[in-house]
């Protein structure tokens, strides 16, 4: 399965930019589309026989809409949103192509795929399946073949309640009261470490975050969970329970 060319839609920035680069060097002619360049859709799912959409979460399902019903069903529309239930759904609906959803789980300034996991989510289709994670695995990444369900449960762990801490912290220090210079002199390695995180989630494209949040119907489980937990630690703290902490912390 050599000599067809490969389309990204959102491939001039971001992830979708890291990923042109990666099968460019696979020797896979690509075209990227972005706001205001590329070719028009149709054409371009006229012409490749992979169309890659990556977008922002918010823009996803209605791309998908776009460009599905101009695909061949000898071809593959794939996604790289980091939710997967709803953008393999409506890939499925809108398209009689071969169909996988996929997370990469890493950023674009990873070097390679070497070491690195992406989860793949198979809706229609083995043959397009097989070439991916056969290409994905050649060049070192992990591969996890999953339902786009378990994707998604996994995520509200791994992204939602990572991302649901990061946030809490950087309200908590602007509702402090005390000015972020004043926490230098004071600040431990890890507290900077976790600070910058604070600092980049906040200072990054909100909309990202609050897709991921919003848009995954388990973090109502997760944040029950949280919700629980936070207040059996209030209670803990404010009684002076240490031995009561220790304890909890030990169940771990």
């Amino acid at each position: 399965m050599n000599g067809f060319e490969i389309g990204i839609i959102g491939g001039t920035g971001g992830i979708g930019k890291w990923f042109a680069a990666f099968f460019r060097g696979e020797g896979y002619p690509v075209h990227v589309v972005g706001r205001r360049e590329g070719m028009p859709i149709p054409e371009l799912a006229r012409r490749c026989r992979v169309v890659i959409v990556s977008v922002p979460i918010a823009a996803t399902l209605d791309v998908i809409r776009l460009v599905g019903p101009h695909l061949p069903e000898d071809s593959l529309l794939m996604d790289f949103t980091s939710l997967k239930e709803e953008p393999v759904r409506a890939m499925l609906e809108a398209t009689t192509a071969e169909v996988i959803g996929s997370h990469p789980l890493f950023g674009p300034d990873c070097p390679s795929l070497d070491g690195q996991n992406v989860v793949l989510c198979p809706g229609r289709g083995n043959r397009w399946l097989e070439w991916t994670e056969r290409l994905f695995t050649k060049n070192g990444a992990r591969v996890t073949v999953t339902t786009p369900a378990e994707h998604d449960r996994m995520m509200s762990l791994v992204q939602g309640l990572t991302h649901l801490e990061t946030i809490l912290m950087g309200l908590t220090l602007r509702d402090s009261g005390v000015a972020p210079s004043a926490l230098d002199a004071f600040s431990t390695p890890n507290f900077r470490t976790k600070r910058a995180i604070v600092e980049k989630v906040f200072g990054a494209s909100p909309e990202l975050y609050a897709g991921l949040l919003a848009g995954n119907p388990n973090m109502q489980g997760i944040l029950e969970i949280y919700e629980r937990n936070l207040s059996l630690l209030k209670e803990l703290v404010l009684n002076h329970d240490a031995e009561g902490l220790a304890a909890l912390l030990k169940k771990q």
